[in-house]
């Protein structure tokens, strides 16, 4: 660590978590487009159903980031509102250019046409998650996601393995580039927010990261052609503070877990979705909760999301805040965890919901 308490630029770049190779989606899908392997085929209480919860999506909150960033009050109290009833939000007007991300969707769907074996010179290797393949696969009998995915660490730039970071289409890395630190400016305007809504100085929340750790994760969902067997994810929530997703315009998939149903999140044009991660659950001692999630597949359509995660530095130790623990009951619901455990721990799980979330439970 510096003098100054941040860490240092010459630190190695960490690894994550091993994961069994497993078939491509998408070369399974070109093969034969009728095909879905036993291996990917739901337990039938798992499978999406068909209740129309549809309606509720337009009830999922929509935040306005440029009121935020002037400090509007009633925006806040929304936010507040959706980090408590939903932990799920929409945000609106929060400056990421509308020609960035479409370029990084443009360049994104060029990749994933590229030929398998252009795209495997970017394979994840055996021992850790960075790169083009799967993750999360810890056996042999688990029942695998429909989808494909590119993952990459993107901040602190001394993490980055840039050998898996593709050159094909020409220009992408600079377009990775690009579009993540764009999001990285709407976290970091959305920390500023969190903070005050957990009665903290501004600049607080970003401070207790020690350094603002960036993954970016590029699904890629084939068609299928028995959506209602298979899931594009499986249900978890995320290991991060928070997520920042983009979604296409005109291809649902996201499901969010509301009130025990599986609720859509209709994409609004140009917006980011935006979820509470279990690092924030954590810290605010479990007032704000991180929300399951799944993806659904489709029957005749490919779907690409954006995911960029947002979590502190492996050596930060996570754990309820002082002041947001109740002064009267005094119950702390969660212990102190090493933040690089904890993210470690649940990566050797396969995504199971929130069970990954109990190794930081205190049991009451």
């Amino acid at each position: 660590m510096g003098s100054n308490g941040t860490f240092l630029d010459n630190e190695e770049a960490p690894t994550y978590a091993p994961s069994i190779p497993v078939p491509n989606v998408q070369e399974l899908m070109r093969k034969d487009p009728l095909q879905v392997p036993q291996r990917y085929v739901r337990e039938v209480e798992d499978r999406p159903k068909d209740t129309d919860t549809s309606y509720l999506s337009s009830v999922i909150p929509v935040i306005d980031l440029s009121l935020l960033v002037m400090g509007n009050n009633e925006e806040l109290t929304k936010l507040d509102l959706a980090c408590l009833e939903w932990g799920f939000f929409q945000v609106v007007n929060h400056g990421v250019a509308k020609q960035v991300s479409q370029k990084m969707k443009d360049a994104a769907a060029e990749f994933f046409e590229l030929s398998l074996e252009e795209k495997n010179k970017y394979a994840m290797p055996s021992d850790d998650i960075q790169g083009y393949g799967h993750a999360y696969v810890v056996s042999e009998d688990q029942i695998l996601d429909w989808s494909d995915a590119l993952i990459l660490l993107v901040h602190p730039s001394h993490y980055r393995k840039l050998k898996f970071w593709p050159n094909s289409p020409k220009g992408l890395q600079e377009i990775i580039e690009e579009y993540s630190n764009a999001i990285r400016k709407v976290a970091t305007e959305l920390f500023q927010s969190f903070s005050l809504i957990m009665e903290m100085d501004k600049e607080a929340l970003l401070g207790l990261h020690k350094q603002l750790v960036q993954a970016y994760r590029v699904n890629y969902y084939p068609p299928c052609s028995k959506p209602d067997q298979v899931l594009g994810v499986s249900p978890h929530s995320d290991t991060s503070t928070i997520t920042i997703l983009m979604q296409e315009d005109d291809v649902c998939g996201l499901q969010i877990k509301h009130n025990n149903e599986w609720v859509p999140v209709n994409p609004i044009p140009d917006a980011l979705v935006v979820n509470v991660g279990d690092v924030f659950e954590i810290w605010s001692n479990g007032k704000y909760k991180s929300v399951e999630h799944r993806a659904v597949a489709n029957y005749n359509k490919a779907r690409i999301s954006y995911a960029s995660f947002l979590f502190p530095h492996d050596e930060v130790e996570i754990g309820p805040l002082s002041h947001m623990v109740d002064s009267k009951t005094k119950q702390q619901l969660f212990k102190k965890v090493r933040y690089g455990e904890y993210l470690r721990s649940s990566m050797n799980k396969k995504m199971e919901g929130k069970a990954h979330t109990q190794m930081a439970k205190i049991e009451v």
